[in-house]
């Protein structure tokens, strides 16, 4: 039985025959059969329309929204996002862009140069980041260093600061942290430093970060309303219903999801994409569970280190309240001499008055 988006996008495959082609290539069959069933189930699906296919990974991402050949579709994007209207200049080299293995988190990851110099670095996250704000200020800072060093190198002696244009970091987080959880009816977080004082330099550095699950829950409630949404909707939600009516309200998403079932004709292809991303998940997972493991860890050594101070703490006082019954018992001793002794004064009088009687 066809599925529902199958109506919409005929070249989409029937799962008979699709299950048919893997099983009759061996390296195919051998690559289908590495897979968890569950993984198994979600390649079949969005290969079937029976879910829509997850366009933030990095290969399918970069294959729909590719700059060099589809350059509109990004800048049409970066423009919604950012308010104003962009054009990509090039796309940039994104290794550098990162600190150590920093990437392994990611899944999807892209720096594009503006027409007017700017830096836009997108990603996505499978699961939010600890300390997402510290981290992106520092692959901001990487960023706008290496500006920095490319323009200064090329303007030489003529180089001014004002050569230097804003960078912008782009967030969709697919498993949003706590923080964002705080906010459950915001999913666009807009941030840029200002002054205390109403004091206006521009420092370049501005962010947008996209908690994805939250939007998801919002749509679900009111549906689409805007071309944003539209976009997000498109990105993120493999729901076959949200993906009929995002092509019948908003018609212009329609070829770029008939370009994702022309990538699935390709099925060696597309399930070496898809494996790729299955490996990039294994090892964003692993890493996340380390970031969890050393954040429980420090918080269990904070807590040890709280209670050895407080048990310090308590030693002190008990050795002060020591001290203080020292103290006491010394002057209670004292005390009982001082009676001892008037007693013995008063037997010694009291046998003088006898003696005299």
């Amino acid at each position: 039985m066809p599925s529902k988006l199958a109506k919409y996008f005929p070249i989409i495959h029937e799962r008979g025959k699709l299950l048919d082609q893997i099983q009759s290539t061996p390296l195919l069959r051998h690559q289908f059969n590495s897979w968890k069933k569950e993984e198994q189930k979600e390649f079949l699906d969005f290969c079937t329309g029976v879910k829509g296919v997850k366009l933030l990974y990095d290969s399918f991402f970069k294959e729909i929204l590719n700059p060099e050949y589809t350059p509109d579709r990004l800048n049409r994007l970066l423009s919604v996002l950012l308010g104003t209207n962009v054009t990509i200049k090039y796309v940039l080299p994104g290794d550098s862009t990162r600190i150590a293995d920093e990437s392994s988190l990611l899944i999807m990851d892209i720096v594009v140069e503006l027409d007017d110099g700017s830096l836009v670095n997108v990603e996505a996250q499978k699961i939010g980041y600890a300390f997402p704000g510290q981290r992106s200020a520092c692959y901001s800072a990487d960023l706008l260093l290496r500006q920095y060093k490319r323009v200064r190198d090329v303007k030489k002696e003529k180089f001014r600061y004002t050569d230097i244009k804003e960078v912008y970091t782009i967030i969709f987080i697919e498993e949003s942290p706590k923080e964002f959880q705080q906010f459950p009816a915001e999913y666009l977080h807009y941030f840029e430093q200002r002054s205390n004082t109403g004091l206006e330099l521009d420092l370049l550095q501005k962010y947008l970060f996209i908690p994805l699950d939250i939007f998801g829950q919002t749509i679900q409630n009111k549906g689409v309303s805007n071309e944003t949404e539209a976009w997000l909707a498109f990105l993120s939600q493999d729901d076959p219903e949200i993906i009929i009516r995002l092509i019948n309200t908003y018609p212009e998403f329609k070829p770029m999801y008939e370009d994702v079932y022309r990538l699935c004709e390709n099925i060696e292809r597309v399930m070496g994409m898809f494996s790729e991303e299955l490996r990039i998940l294994d090892r964003n997972t692993v890493q996340y569970m380390i970031d969890e493991m050393q954040a429980e860890i420090d918080s269990q050594k904070a807590e040890i280190d709280n209670q050895k101070a407080e048990i310090d703490n308590q030693k002190a006082e008990i050795d002060n309240q020591k001290a203080e019954l020292a103290d006491r018992d010394a002057r209670l001793q004292e005390g009982l001499l001082e009676i001892e002794l008037l007693r013995q004064r008063i037997a010694e009088l009291e046998k003088a008055i006898g003696q005299k009687q």
